[in-house]
């Protein structure tokens, strides 16, 4: 199933399965099942009375009505997060401004656009004294060396690539790093910068240049954004 933007989404949230679009405004809730229900889905597999969507203010929450399936709601636009709702689970909130809901098969699975997250204006006023930022010189060698550690997720969220150490090296030849060079700013950035935790398992390698992707992905200290700062990969000749 494609994913239709639903443009001027007005409070409450909106359901969409082919298409159909449902809205649910704040205060009510949408049943979804094999039938009777407000989305019926059409599935040997999924119950009769499946769940309920529930809209509340600027989000939604899930009902799991079945008594053996879980149900899965992934964010299509994010890095593979989901959030799994357990049979007889109710009103989970969803963080997920748009997700997919997944039931038992890939036909019986509907789309929930949310109303945009609400944001604290830039130019509200302040109490107290400014934090000062810790993070990040992006001119400096430690976070250039941290958007090549996250360059393969970067540019293929699907990848569970992590670079080497000689990888890093290579990628970033313009800077005549050396392998002492590189394993200092991983550790920096590792220990110092994020005050990471070493692995339970003593002797684990790559550790870190795991962790460290993981943690900025996750936060995004790294974006796409940021990808510019590493020199065009070389081409090789013919």
């Amino acid at each position: 199933m494609g994913i239709c933007k639903v443009s001027g989404i007005t409070p409450g949230v909106i359901v969409q399965r082919g298409g159909d679009v449902l809205e649910v405004t704040p205060g009510k809730h949408l049943t979804f099942g094999r039938g009777p229900a407000g989305l019926v889905l059409s599935h040997p597999a999924v119950a009769r009375l499946a769940g309920r969507i529930d809209a509340v203010d600027d989000y939604w929450t899930i009902s799991n009505l079945s008594r053996s399936t879980t149900y899965l709601v992934e964010n299509p636009e994010g890095d593979g997060e989901f959030v799994k709702v357990s049979p007889g689970r109710m009103r989970a909130p969803i963080p997920f401004e748009l997700a997919r809901v997944r039931l038992a098969a890939e036909p019986a699975s509907f789309l929930v656009f949310a109303p945009e997250h609400a944001l604290l204006h830039p130019g509200a006023p302040r109490e107290g004294q400014e934090s000062v930022l810790t993070f990040f010189d992006v001119t400096a060698k430690y976070f250039l060396i941290l958007v090549a550690l996250c360059e393969p997720r970067l540019r293929d969220p699907l990848s569970t690539v992590v670079p080497t150490v000689p990888e890093i090296i290579m990628r970033l030849a313009h800077l005549n790093l050396g392998r002492s060079a590189v394993g200092f700013h991983l550790d920096y950035l590792a220990r110092v910068k994020l005050r990471m935790k070493g692995p339970e398992r003593p002797g684990a390698s790559g550790w870190q240049r795991a962790a460290l992707v993981s943690f900025a992905l996750r936060h995004d200290l790294v974006t796409v954004e940021h990808l510019p700062l590493l020199e065009p990969r070389r081409r090789l000749s013919p």
